[in-house]
């Protein structure tokens, strides 16, 4: 089996607890891109546990966990969650980080947070420094885990580099920190990571040539996709399935199931367009009783009814064979549920994703409410109206329901 699981929504869908549950079936589990800006919680036994770098497969003794070259990395991020695994057992073996891989300096950090406080329409980042990693990333100017290996060398990178971002001290009012300062906790932090860092590329094709299950997971989701997203309000990777390919270095031809992830209505953080948004109780109602808060910020989520429109886009994008429905629980108690089916664009009903999604309306169908879903782990034992609900969103998005959330917890899950 060579699989993915991919966010067809803004980010938030619940990617982790699904890795989490399907992980013990797969040897390989690669996180492909992103940063330390996307948060996956999963919960076990009452147990949360909060991702951001390592895949969702660390839980799992069994499963060998790779963070893939298409990632940009903070050491000090990846250490502190290293630690929060050790008690798990050893890492090394089980967890292997690509030498491909960029990594996220104080700069980057520095950079980002700059940009978001001085900006008037910021585009709400995390302020992690991911941007600015990807986008020297893409000028060739950008450091490598594999620089980690010479720290000699890495340090005249680093100068090189601080001499080149010198002009945004006077642009921002900053003051950047010393290199030595940089190299200091540098020096701390790698004889850590040093035996983690390998050709993960080699060693996937090797896993690929011995016939071993490997499981792809993504970060964010498709709507916030650097190309096909809700431009400039996404993030600064390819989050949609086309990305597993260059982040990881497996090719697409290779890939099998194609898992879209959705919440059964929306939320999104941060700045931008998001057309089915409930300003009011309804949105209110759904943040509290999903626990809408971001796993990597805290920030509240905004709250909204299912876009079918955009999640038939996002399924049409990645190529999606199934769908895993989640937190169908967090509905239960509503008497009447929305789905936006169409948008009002420029006075036509349309039923695609224009490019400036600002401008559109939502055109909604109404559904029968229903109680009691959460818990249950038997597809038979849903409300009629439920079923309804679900079989809905299968006719709009052309795509199979074949896992079902009913609550956090691993096992409150519906395989069909």
């Amino acid at each position: 089996m060579l699989d993915l699981i991919v966010g067809i929504q803004w980010g938030d869908e619940g990617k982790g607890k699904i890795v989490d549950k399907l992980a013990k079936e797969y040897d390989y589990i690669i996180r492909y891109q992103g940063g330390h800006n996307a948060g996956h919680t999963i919960v076990v036994n009452g147990q949360k546990y909060a991702l951001h770098l390592m895949p969702s497969g660390i839980l799992y003794p069994k499963c060998k966990n790779i963070i893939g070259n298409g990632v940009v990395i903070s050491l000090e991020a990846l250490i502190k969650e290293i630690e929060q695994f050790e008690t798990l057992g050893k890492l090394e073996g089980r967890l292997f980080i690509s030498d491909r891989a960029h990594l996220i300096t104080p700069y980057h950090q520095l950079l980002d947070l700059a940009r978001e406080n001085n900006i008037k329409n910021a585009i709400g980042t995390t302020k992690n420094g991911i941007g600015p990693a990807y986008s020297d990333k893409v000028a060739r100017v950008g450091l490598r885990m594999a620089d980690l290996r010479d720290l000699k060398i890495l340090e005249q990178k680093l100068l090189n580099y601080k001499e080149q971002i010198s002009y945004i001290q006077d642009l921002y009012t900053l003051t950047l920190p010393s290199v030595e300062s940089i190299m200091q906790n540098i020096k701390k932090i790698a004889p850590k990571i040093l035996p983690l860092i390998t050709d993960t590329t080699k060693l996937l094709w090797d896993a690929m040539d011995r016939g071993e299950n490997i499981l792809l997971e993504g970060a964010q989701g498709s709507m916030l996709d650097i190309d096909h997203g809700t431009y400039p309000f996404v993030t600064s990777s390819s989050t949609i399935s086309a990305g597993s390919s260059s982040g990881s270095g497996i090719p697409p031809n290779k890939l099998e199931k194609i898992i879209g992830i959705t919440k059964a209505y929306c939320t999104r953080v941060g700045n931008g367009p998001f057309p089915t948004e409930q300003d009011d109780i309804i949105g209110e109602t759904l943040g509290k009783k999903g626990n809408e808060f971001g796993t990597t910020t805290g920030r509240k989520r905004r709250c909204g009814w299912l876009d079918a429109v955009a999640l038939k886009y996002a399924c049409k994008l990645n190529g999606c064979t199934d769908l895993a429905l989640m937190k169908l629980d967090v509905l239960d108690g509503f008497k009447e549920i929305k789905i936006c089916t169409h948008y009002l664009y420029k006075g036509e009903k349309i039923n695609h994703v224009p490019s400036d999604l600002e401008n559109v309306i939502p055109v909604y169908k109404n559904f029968e409410g229903w109680d009691h879903t959460a818990g249950i782990k038997d597809f038979r034992s849903l409300p009629n109206a439920a079923k309804a609900y679900i079989q809905a969103i299968q006719d709009f998005t052309d795509t199979k329901v074949s896992i079902i959330s009913t609550s956090p917890e691993r096992d409150d899950t519906i395989i069909i």
